[in-house]
C-alpha cells in the first residue's frame, strides 16, 4: 500500500507521462494538491521532493515547481544530455537538501524523545 506522498507523486508522474502535463508546465500548487488528495502539506512536500529527485520536476524560486524538460542539464556543457538525469543536477541537489532537512527534523524529535525517556527513568534507581 502506497503512502499518501507516494500516491501524489505517482499521480503527477502519470499526468506527465501521459502528456497531461508537458515540460515547462507549472505543477499544481501545494494548496491544490492538498485539497485534491486530502493530504497534509508535508505529504505534498515529500511528493514534490520525489518528483525532483527522479527528475520529473524542477523548482524555480519564487515561481513554483514545473515539469522538467527531458534534456534539462544545468551543469554539463559537454552536449551529452542523454547521460544526465532528467531535471539536471540542480533538481537533485534541491531534493537532497529537502531530504536532509527532513532527516535533521526527525533526528531532533527522536533526540527529544530519548532525553524525555531518560529523564523519566532517572528516578527509578538507575
Amino acid at each position: 500500500m502506497l503512502l499518501t506522498f507516494e500516491v501524489i507523486a505517482e499521480a503527477l508522474r502519470e499526468r506527465i507521462s501521459s502528456g497531461g502535463l508537458k515540460p515547462g508546465d507549472a505543477l499544481p500548487t501545494q494548496a491544490v494538491l492538498m485539497a485534491e488528495f486530502g493530504a497534509s502539506s508535508l505529504s505534498v512536500q515529500k511528493a514534490m521532493a520525489l518528483l525532483k529527485r527522479d527528475g520529473y520536476a524542477i523548482a524555480r524560486p519564487g515561481k513554483g515547481a514545473f515539469v522538467a524538460h527531458p534534456d534539462a542539464d544545468t551543469d554539463s556543457g559537454d552536449g551529452e544530455a542523454g547521460n544526465v538525469p532528467v531535471g539536471g543536477t540542480a533538481a537533485r541537489v534541491e531534493a537532497l537538501e529537502l531530504a536532509l532537512t527532513e532527516t535533521r527534523d526527525q533526528l531532533t524529535a527522536l533526540r527529544a524523545r530519548v532525553e524525555a525517556l531518560e529523564a523519566g527513568g532517572a528516578g527509578r534507581g538507575r
